[in-house]
Formats: C-alpha cells, sequence, structure tokens
C-alpha cells in the first residue's frame, strides 16, 4: 500500500504542499472546510501543473496520473488513513491548537502530525494531542512547486524516528 499524506488547508500553501506530494507519487487528501477553497485549490494545481509542463519541466502526460492522485474533503475524519498530515492552516495559533487537538483524535496513532507554521512553538502544538513525539514542523517555502526547500523542526518532544521519518 502505498502512504498516504493529508493536507490540512486548500489555500496557496496546501495546495502547493498537496501538489508537490501528488508530484512525488504520494496518494494525497487535500482536506479543507469550504468546498469552494478546495474547488480553488484544485484549480490553481492544475494551472501550475501546465505552467511545469509549458516550461518543459513535466511531461504533459503525467498530468492526470498526478491530479489523479490527489482527493479532497471537507472532514477532517479523512485524514485518518494518512500516515503523515500535514497542516497548512492560516497561521492563528488557536485555530493550529483546535485543529492538531481534533487530528489527534482521527489519525492513525501511527501517523505523524506536521505543521507549516513558521511562528508558533512545535512543543506548544504538540502538547495538543497525546503523540508529541509524532509532532514536527515542516515548513514549505513559497511557491511550494518551485522552491525545494523544506525547514524541518522538531518540538522539545519530537523523537529521531519521526524527525528521520520526514526528512
Amino acid at each position: 500500500m502505498a502512504e498516504r499524506v493529508a493536507v490540512i488547508g486548500s489555500g496557496q500553501m496546501g495546495n502547493g504542499i498537496a501538489h508537490v506530494f501528488a508530484q512525488s507519487g504520494f496518494d494525497v487528501t487535500m482536506i479543507d472546510i469550504s468546498a469552494e477553497a478546495l474547488e480553488r485549490g484544485r484549480a490553481t494545481i492544475a494551472s501550475n501543473l501546465d505552467r511545469q509542463i509549458k516550461k518543459g519541466t513535466l511531461p504533459a502526460t503525467e498530468k492526470d496520473a498526478i491530479l489523479g492522485r490527489i482527493t479532497t474533503d471537507r472532514a477532517m475524519a479523512s485524514a485518518s488513513s494518512a500516515s503523515l498530515v500535514i497542516e497548512a492552516a492560516t497561521e492563528n495559533r488557536d485555530l493550529k491548537f483546535k485543529i492538531f487537538a481534533d487530528l489527534d483524535g482521527v489519525a492513525s496513532p501511527a501517523a505523524i502530525l506536521a505543521t507549516n507554521t513558521s511562528s508558533i512553538s512545535i512543543t506548544e502544538i504538540a502538547a495538543r494531542t497525546k503523540r508529541p513525539e509524532k509532532v514536527i514542523g515542516m515548513h514549505f517555502m513559497n511557491p511550494v512547486p518551485v522552491m525545494q526547500l523544506v525547514e524541518v523542526i522538531r518540538g522539545l518532544a519530537t523523537s529521531d524516528e519521526t524527525t528521520t521519518r520526514v526528512l
């Protein structure tokens, strides 16, 4: 079974993260509370794939396969089959804390929970879960499909195993 990635948020960062994972061969579920945001996110991915094809960095034959690896859902519970969940919601502490508390209840106990935050403590986010050793920061640079840099940030409780898997 292929590893599944769930991305919480379908805005600029979320759809970029979903794009990169799908292009790398992962099955991805992009999750957002807004159906319209999910549609916009999917359209942005398709447009960015077209741009890659035009530049010659992606064979045209791969576009449908990449899009085919991305499903969308409005329910957080759809993250339950993911081995890696990446939160890319608005940079709001209370929102991120709520998302991680909710994710802790729906994600597989073995799943790694990552956040794309650039300013909120990973340790504070991890404290909202019963698995702080499996919480890590994965700060993607914008635009995600172009920038090949991801800053990986450990919390105080993040395990070596979690860090190694994410790297």
